[in-house]
């Protein structure tokens, strides 16, 4: 599917009675997984990404091109809309943000998102302007290719400001941003407080509010329309890697080797060849 169709599709999801879910994958064949389970679109997960090459999430560990590979990578074997989790848009410049964007719509992306962070430790959040200012240029540069996803980590980066929070994610939208997320606001009450600030403007949650795991149907009731799953998905997988690894060191073969089967594996990877 040509990249302008996959980003029409992707951007219909959002204003569709309800929403969607966006769950994250981690490799080829998570990713099939996915689309074979029915699911519209799929999305990187930079942490995750990152946790495969055994580095750090959100500390410029991960390069522009590694991470673009990889997305293309997830296109191709299921030809969904991907939605690229890149960070700060890898750079401090302006330019860097419209390069990262130029690149992810030639590399066939439907969506990509822009973070306020900075990979540095002791300033975790950039300033207002300068994070408002990146957003534009990212929208600047998506000229209607691919949908933007403009992001604020004030709550997990330790600053539970939601009148910030707030301020920032309309900024966003003010300078054409196409979708809003600020990840684990504190509970129901604040997500909504977000969801009804910025509307019309569609909102992102990642799997639900700090305080408590909602279902699907309670968190599109609160006006939600995109739920990401982040790095979930995988953390999940790697917990039943270690419930097995455990198995394995108490001599436990048979729970140490259960698993979806290999047919179903090579079924699934000849489906991303076709």
């Amino acid at each position: 599917m040509p990249g302008s169709e996959l980003y029409e599709k992707f951007m219909a999801l959002h204003t569709r009675e309800g929403g969607f879910v966006m769950p994250n994958a981690w490799d080829g064949l998570s990713a099939l997984m996915l689309a074979d389970a029915g699911f519209e679109a799929i999305a990187t997960s930079s942490a995750a990404l990152a946790a495969t090459l055994g580095r750090s999430d959100g500390r410029h560990e991960i390069t522009r091109d590694e991470h673009l590979e990889h997305a293309r990578l997830l296109g191709r074997l299921t030809g969904l809309p991907v939605n690229g989790d890149f960070e700060d848009g890898y750079g401090d410049r302006l330019e860097d943000v419209a390069a990262t964007v130029e690149a992810a719509v030639e590399s066939g992306l439907a969506g990509i998102g822009i973070e306020d962070t900075s990979g540095n430790p002791n300033q975790p959040i950039r300033d207002f302007d300068e994070a408002v200012n990146r957003v534009r240029s990212a929208v600047y540069a998506a000229k209607g290719r691919i949908v933007v996803t403009g992001r604020t980590d004030n709550f997990i980066q330790g600053r539970p400001d939601l009148d910030d929070t707030i301020r920032r994610l309309t900024a966003f939208a003010e300078v054409g941003a196409d979708v809003l997320y600020a990840p684990y606001p504190p509970d129901l009450d604040a997500l909504e407080a977000i969801v009804t600030a910025v509307a019309p403007t569609p909102v992102n949650v990642l799997v639900s509010p700090s305080d408590k795991v909602l279902t699907v149907a309670e968190l599109q009731k609160a006006g939600v329309k995109r739920i990401s799953l982040g790095p979930f998905l995988y953390i999940h997988a790697m917990g039943a890697l270690e419930q097995a690894t455990k198995a394995l060191v108490a001599g436990d073969l048979a729970s140490a080797t259960t698993g979806i089967g290999f047919d179903r594996i090579s079924e699934l990877l000849a489906r991303g060849k076709n």
